[in-house]
């Protein structure tokens, strides 16, 4: 039997035993989960479970597969990570014992997912078959499997998967052109609201953190899709028609995200296609409030906690770069260089520091973010994402 009262093993990490679904869990330590996090190793199929108190790494577990465009969402009490692997893999994570708690491949090509906001289901977004599966998040048994099915027929893709209140998920129909509502009401069937005609390929899209804006970024053209969810019924409307104003498209070297957008004083900093700039929307109006010139074209662009800054990514070549923007003046008031090819940032719960993951140095670095000095660098295998346990309580993450 395992003594839970023991000390976790205080192994200063990589060079630690792994930690696999197959042979007994690690013993642990009692604590909390309030500041435990995941970190994403793209390029062996391995996470990294840390903890932002003391800045370290407490395990890694391996064998969940290809991770080389993962996500996770959190159990409501913290303890459980789900990661969605490319290879159509959903593992359920111990994140106390550093151990595979379960684990299923879903599908043939898995691009994200998300949990209902009671913390009973598990959705997963699929490219191949298409489609969205939802399972019970204690067991992984499957719950519902919803095709994605566009005008004549068409089988789509989905992305763009996030919760809402209400045990229901909304995301896009890439091939489709279309965004739907997915309510899954306890005893009941699954409902679906379809939304056509929303524009061309959306490709990725995100929830405002009150559950009331969704926005669809468009790759096929130059706009964007919203739908006010908090509006019955609901309808799919166009803003930001044109920001490109005619110009030749820039060559697109990595989709943006608008799962890490920033979001503060009721605007939303949104990552342009192709562009080397940031689009702010006022969210009132729901027009264009202003443009940051930025270093490169953004990939995330993510907002400190309390709104003050937001902190930007870039795609290849200008990818070994961070920079901060003032939320008030739209201005960059520090630009900062972690390592080359860096691919996500995640802030600590109040936003007093910031870790940041630079896949080709091999290391997570940590700064404090209101003196941008650097505090920890910790390595790790090929780190991308990060992802703490304060994100089991946020709408959209």
């Amino acid at each position: 039997m395992i003594d839970r009262r023991s000390l976790i093993a205080a192994l200063p990490l990589l060079g630690a035993a792994p930690a696999r679904a197959a042979g007994p869990a690690p013993c642990v330590a009692t604590r909390g989960t309030g500041d435990l996090g995941v970190v994403i190793e793209r390029a062996t199929g391995s996470i990294l479970i840390v903890e932002t108190t003391g800045r370290s790494v407490l395990a890694r577990v391996e064998g969940l597969g290809d991770l080389s465009h993962a996500s996770l969402c959190v159990s409501r009490d913290e303890r459980y990570a789900y990661v969605f692997g490319r290879d159509g893999g959903l593992t359920k994570v111990d994140l106390l014992e550093a151990r595979i708690d379960k684990r299923i491949v879903q599908g043939g090509n898995s691009i994200g997912g998300a949990i209902s906001d009671d913390g009973a289901l598990v959705a997963v977004s699929n490219y191949e078959p298409g489609g969205v599966r939802v399972f019970d998040a204690q067991t992984l048994a499957l719950v519902a499997d919803v095709p994605a099915v566009g005008p004549g027929g068409l089988p789509s893709k989905t992305v763009g998967l996030v919760d809402i209140p209400g045990r229901a998920f909304v995301y896009a129909l890439y091939d489709a052109g279309e965004i739907w509502r997915l309510e899954l009401p306890k005893g009941r069937e699954p409902r679906v609201t379809r939304l056509a005609g929303v524009g061309k390929l959306p490709y990725d899209a995100n929830v405002t953190a009150d559950g009331r804006h969704y926005f669809a970024g468009l790759f096929g053209e130059d706009g964007v899709a919203h739908v006010d969810l908090w509006k019955e019924p609901l309808a799919a409307a166009r803003v930001l028609e044109g920001y490109g104003k005619g110009e030749a498209p820039l060559p697109v070297y990595k989709m943006p995200h608008y799962e890490g957008w920033g979001s503060t004083q009721n605007r939303l900093f949104l990552p342009a296609i192709g562009r080397d700039e940031l689009i702010v929307i006022d969210l009132d109006t729901l027009k264009e409030a202003g443009r940051v010139k930025t270093w490169g074209q953004p990939v995330f662009a993510v907002a400190r906690p309390d709104g003050r800054h937001v902190w930007v990514n870039y795609a290849h070549p200008k990818n070994g770069v961070v920079e901060v923007v003032d939320a008030l003046s739209l201005e960059i008031v520090r630009r900062i260089e972690p390592g080359p090819a860096v691919l996500h940032l995640e802030f600590t719960p109040r936003g007093h520091e910031v870790w940041v993951s630079a896949r080709d140095a091999d290391a997570v670095v940590v700064y404090d973010t209101r003196t941008f000095a650097e505090v920890a660098r910790l390595p790790a295998r090929k780190p991308s994402g990060i992802f703490f346990t304060a994100r089991a309580h946020m709408i959209g993450k």
